[in-house]
């Protein structure tokens, strides 16, 4: 007696990868340690430096310690995880690359270079059929949506083909700033990053950015920088724009970020209540954005934490009953990545057989 068939499982997404730095590693880290790795497989990746420094650099991590699980290696050209071959090229430009050769779902673009529509487009017209960034776009015109995961990717559909992942910060703030005006509402924000160093910034004094502040040492002074915060939040909050503001200084930390945020509410409310808000959150609805704690913690704590933000409960102070202080941490780097994934996840997903070229 014959076996009845068995169905053909689907292929796995596609996932190409360009600029393969901080963000570009975590990511494709992430699809690792969360089991993805065999459904949304990496395939290509295009990194201008060489394979050796590729190779390495996806084994050792100072941040985030050895790449787990499983072994790296290199053949024929190939970065190879678990057995897994991955085509690299090193090209400088979205159109000197066949992306189209890899029947790619899926780039995300992590170099951080393209903002701009017509930028952007590049990568459509060599072949890539959806792009994602870890970054904003210049503007909101210039992507098709820019998505914070937990709180909008519902509007995200397959038809979108530039798609932005917003900022870290964003990803940090809009959870908390979102439930606190729903719950009880916002009148003004005051936001004030405490953000890790960054690759724009030079280890010692040095001709490394046209701001004049990011010409100094990075580990040696606390910097101010400029920021787009604000536009940030209002873009994917509208009903309070013209309400915030934000500002950034760079400490001198490798990783895991705070921001002091200073809120005018627009009803009365107490350091409890507010406290016991985000606490539920973190325990329900929000839980895969944001944890909650009271411990006395310093930012070390948070390395590799996968959320989009912290609450330090134990920081949160009130000056009347309607102006409130809170201390939110994130993992600049890991947190955003798991995002990025949730948001590959979630988009992918959407697709039909047929739209999967």
């Amino acid at each position: 007696m014959s076996r009845p068939s068995q169905p053909a499982l689907p292929r796995p997404h596609r996932i190409a990868i360009n600029g393969y730095g901080r963000i570009g590693r975590c990511y494709l880290r992430a699809l690792h340690e969360a089991g993805l790795a065999g459904q949304f497989q990496v395939v290509a990746i295009n990194e201008p430096a060489d394979l050796a420094s590729i190779a390495y650099l996806t084994r050792f991590d100072s941040t985030h310690g050895r790449f787990p699980p499983g072994e790296v290696t290199t053949a024929d050209g190939r970065l190879v995880i678990n057995g897994h071959a991955i085509e690299v090229s090193h090209a400088t430009a979205p159109e000197a690359v066949n992306w189209s050769a890899h029947e790619i779902d899926l780039v995300v673009e992590c170099s951080g270079q393209y903002s701009s529509r017509s930028a952007l487009e590049r990568f459509l017209d060599a072949g890539c059929p959806r792009l994602l960034l870890s970054h904003p776009g210049n503007s909101a015109e210039d992507v098709d949506a820019t998505i914070v995961y937990g709180i909008n990717e519902s509007g995200l559909d397959a038809g979108a083909r530039l798609v932005s992942n917003a900022s870290c910060t964003t990803n940090a703030v809009i959870p908390v700033l979102a439930l606190l005006h729903r719950e009880i509402g916002l009148e003004n924000a005051l936001l004030t990053t405490l953000h890790s160093v960054m690759n724009d910034q030079p280890l010692i004094d040095g001709y490394h950015h046209a701001d004049l502040r990011r010409t100094r040492s990075a580990m040696q002074s606390i910097i101010p920088v400029s920021t787009g915060l604000a536009r940030g939040v209002e873009r994917l909050l509208p009903e309070l724009a013209g309400r915030v503001q934000a500002k950034a200084i760079r400490v001198p930390t490798h990783n895991v970020s705070a921001i002091d945020m200073v809120l005018q509410l627009a009803d009365d409310a107490d350091a409890p209540r507010i406290n016991a808000l985000l606490r539920a959150a973190s325990e329900g609805a929000y839980r895969r954005l944001i944890a909650w704690s009271d411990d006395p913690h310093a930012s070390i704590d948070f390395n590799h934490d996968p959320h989009s933000a912290i609450v330090d409960g134990g920081q949160t102070r009130m000056i009347g009953p309607r102006l409130v202080n809170l201390m939110v941490w994130f993992d600049n780097e890991w947190g955003f990545a798991n995002r990025m994934t949730d948001v590959t996840r979630h988009w992918l997903g959407t697709l039909l057989p047929a739209d999967r070229r």
